[in-house]
């Protein structure tokens, strides 16, 4: 690959990428990944890993409600690394990694500025609310929780009205009216991404 094409993914450059796992492999991914990194000494190459989550409020079997940390992209875990050779391979071959998000794989495309402020100002405010005493237990209800009737249909245009996506627009892939979660399409790591959010944060567009 030609230097300029290496400078336009970021290569030589410390920068945040996506990678793709298999689904529910976000939690292992991340433990494999950083233990690799400290056992081959990498900590100047590969610097943070990090899935991002925000909490969500539910309510159990038992009518309780609970405050429960939901991964915000699931099948994706964030790095922050300088791209190169041996660092690829190493990420690449952690243990349910399937790529990296780019083009053809070999050639990851680092997140833009923009999305990653986006991401970290999402943390930032969970963290905020974490601190401000928010508990686990957050209270009881009398009854069981009803079934949730949620107003929209697959492939309907929505608009999310919450969290690190607010303002963005995007189609509606899947709908959970157990748990009142809908997977919106979005725009983000250069790809449709699955986004998993409260349907009372998503609203319809006329």
């Amino acid at each position: 690959m030609e230097n300029n094409d290496a400078e336009v993914l970021g290569r030589g450059k410390k920068h945040w990428y996506a990678i793709h796992t298999y689904s529910g492999y976000e939690n292992k991914v991340s433990a494999n990944l950083e233990r690799k990194v400290h056992s081959l000494g990498m900590e100047d190459r590969i610097f943070h890993i990090m899935i991002p989550i925000e909490n969500e409020e539910i309510v159990d079997d038992n009518g309780k409600k609970r405050i429960v940390a939901r991964k915000v992209f699931p099948g994706y875990v964030l790095v922050e690394m300088i791209v190169d050779d041996r660092t690829w391979y190493v990420v690449r071959n952690t243990p349910g990694v399937t790529g990296f998000v780019g083009p053809d794989n070999k050639n990851p495309v680092p997140l833009s500025d923009e999305e990653v402020e986006r991401i970290f100002a999402a943390s930032a405010e969970q963290a905020e609310a974490s601190e401000e005493g928010e508990d686990t237990m957050v209270g009881t209800v009398a009854a069981a929780p009803a079934k949730i009737h949620i107003n929209l249909s697959l492939q309907q245009t929505v608009r999310l009205k919450d969290g690190a996506f607010r303002g963005f627009e995007g189609v509606v892939s899947a709908i959970d009216e157990e748990r009142g979660i809908v997977t919106v399409l979005v725009d983000m790591f250069g790809r449709e991404t699955p986004v998993d959010i409260n349907y009372t944060l998503v609203e319809e567009i006329d």
